[in-house]
């Protein structure tokens, strides 16, 4: 067992060794939305006074040494993701067997998730071009679980020799909010530029939006305006049609709207 590995299994210890007082669906729930708003509040002005509220409605509802629990399992993730970037909460998740097979809930395996990373990234001349021409590609996944496809992308743009945190911006939906927490953690303790929305990608109901601190340190919000608002060059070589700008967070938090269009299949433009 490596040391990914090892952290991994100690938080999966932590959070069964309250299943005795504690239901773990709901514990785990309320553990990942408690970091998910920490991380946020660090960051995010606009949603930081009902969060803030939400976080402490979500601690009131425990003992003191339940509380102290969490930072405990964010410590353990931190370290599994520093030893190994790859799924650190994905692999909690299903070690707790708390998926759901009736909600059609299947995490891809991590080695399948870098096999499609590979295969999406390609050529890495022509995502260098893009890049190049650009400034950065765009990630988007209907029903993004805890990220792994796009942990994954990173770590290969990484390994190509790509700075995944200056080229890369993610847009990552989930129905299920518990996931999407879990998500948005992993893509901030990773430093990927994202914005993590809860919703239903078929439906096209948008209930929340998580930005990671990389998205709004980058001043992403304006860049995907401003790439958006330039025309698109007849002459650009297999590209996919830009996405509608509705799907994209607009300039400023403060002014975004509630109704986005779902994003597409993973894909990179």
């Amino acid at each position: 067992m490596d040391s990914h590995e090892n952290h991994v299994a100690a938080v999966t210890r932590l959070l069964r060794s309250c299943a005795y007082r504690h239901d773990l669906h709901r514990l785990f729930s309320d553990c990942m939305e408690a970091s998910a708003i920490s991380i946020s509040n660090s960051m995010d002005v606009r949603n930081r006074e009902p969060r803030e509220k939400r976080y402490l409605d979500i601690v009131g509802q425990y003992e003191r040494d339940i509380v102290e629990l969490f930072p405990q399992v964010f410590a353990g993730i931190v370290m599994a993701l520093e030893a190994e970037p790859r799924d650190a909460l994905g692999t909690v998740y299903n070690s707790l067997e708390l998926p759901s097979a009736d909600k059609g809930q299947f995490f891809t395996p991590w080695p399948i998730c870098q096999m499609m990373a590979e295969a999406t990234l390609g050529d890495p001349k022509l995502i260098q071009d893009m890049i190049a021409r650009k400034g950065f590609v765009r990630a988007m996944e209907p029903a993004c679980g805890a990220g792994a496809t796009f942990i994954a992308l990173a770590q290969t743009m990484r390994a190509q020799g790509i700075n995944y945190q200056r080229h890369l911006h993610v847009t990552a939906v989930d129905i299920d909010a518990r996931v999407a927490h879990m998500a948005c953690i992993q893509f901030s303790l990773l430093h990927i530029p994202a914005v993590v929305i809860v919703g239903n990608s078929l439906s096209l109901e948008m209930r929340d939006h998580w930005y990671t601190p990389a998205h709004i340190m980058g001043g992403w919000s304006a860049k995907l305006a401003r790439c958006d608002s330039e025309p698109t060059a007849s002459s650009a070589p297999n590209e996919n049609p830009p996405v509608p700008t509705t799907i994209l967070p607009p300039p400023a938090i403060a002014e975004r709207s509630e109704h986005h269009v779902a994003p597409r299949q993973l894909s990179l433009f």
